[in-house]
């Protein structure tokens, strides 16, 4: 069910909210969160109301859309109320604000927030140079961005690493938890060596390809080159250099990876692309500060870029032993 409020104000919107919790097809108790969607008012709102729905089943939330109008128009506030089959397993009010009011959305969104219950602020998009210091980001406990459907992908992920603040997050960094999953159980297995170095190749855009090499960086503490890929999108080629053979994840098509590592058989792992959906359901899960994600924001600097090879290294060979060192 779909209510328009044309020309509104945010007093008469909570007082539909709570008629139709009274009627009994809206009810405020098991929200876990109210999620505030911060974007512009145009034909990509819809597409962001609908992974937000898909991520409601997982956590039924209240999901309040800031849709920014146009500025020069008079000062208006259009509200919507969706819920029931159009809301996933949540209620979701969009507010369309026009004029001087595009810039305060603060103001309308703080009474419709539900009480006691942790607020988390996505921008889908365009999101502020410092999101802690937004009035929108000031309410929330955690901050979700997106640097790769920014304009300059990589610049910005730049300035994340100048303006993090603890419960920031960028959804270019959760979608590597697959790759990371892999990359971390492979060294899990024999031969257990030191990484002496590492590399990473993708898109020259993608900002999940400069933070895996950040990561690495971070938490190896080893060399890591940062190489670009012409004929594929995303992350194509990880490869960690170990003294009896290099540890190579490789995934040229964007669905299917192959994992090489020295004695054991080549693996297909399923490495698809995640949907905006799976990785806001993933970043709703957790409300406290995600140090791995600093700590990789704080790789960044570690990395060098240039021409990655990609050919297999050749293991190096065991230094030879005298008699009397292999008896001692």
């Amino acid at each position: 069910m779909i209510i328009d409020l044309p020309k509104t104000t945010t007093s008469l919107v909570n007082s539909k909210l709570v008629h139709l919790r009274q009627q009994g097809g809206v009810n405020a108790v098991g929200r876990v969160l109210t999620l505030v969607i911060v974007t512009d008012d145009d034909e990509r709102t819809e597409e962001i109301i609908d992974a937000a729905n898909d991520a409601s089943r997982e956590h039924p939330c209240r999901v309040i859309v800031v849709a920014r109008g146009m500025k020069r128009a008079s000062a208006r506030l259009d509200a919507q109320i969706r819920v029931g089959g159009d809301a996933g397993a949540s209620e979701v009010i969009v507010l369309r604000m026009y004029g001087p009011l595009a810039d305060h959305g603060d103001s309308c969104v703080i009474p419709l927030l539900l009480p006691d219950a942790p607020v988390v602020a996505w921008w889908p998009f365009e999101a502020p140079p410092v999101p802690a210091e937004d009035p929108i980001g000031k309410l929330a406990q955690r901050r979700i961005t997106d640097a790769a459907a920014e304009r300059n992908p990589i610049k910005m992920l730049d300035a994340r690493t100048k303006s993090y603040k603890q419960g920031d997050t960028d959804l270019a960094w959760t979608r590597l938890t697959l790759w990371r999953a892999v990359l971390a159980a492979a060294l899990d297995l024999p031969p257990l060596e030191r990484v002496t170095a590492a590399s990473v190749v993708g898109d020259g855009d993608s900002p999940s390809a400069d933070l895996l090499a950040a990561w690495l960086a971070a938490r190896l503490k080893v060399p890591v080159r940062r190489g670009k890929s012409s004929d594929s999108q995303g992350i194509v080629r990880v490869e960690l250099e170990r003294r009896s053979g290099s540890v190579v994840l490789h995934r040229p098509d964007g669905k299917i990876g192959t994992l090489t590592q020295p004695g054991q058989p080549d693996r297909r792992v399923a490495l698809q692309r995640r949907p905006v959906a799976d990785c806001l359901s993933e970043e709703l899960r957790r409300l406290d500060a995600d140090e791995i994600y600093e700590q990789a924001l704080g790789g960044l600097g570690k990395i060098t870029r240039g021409r990655v090879s990609t050919k297999p290294p050749t293991p190096e060979k065991a230094p030879t032993r005298t008699r009397a060192q292999a008896n001692a």
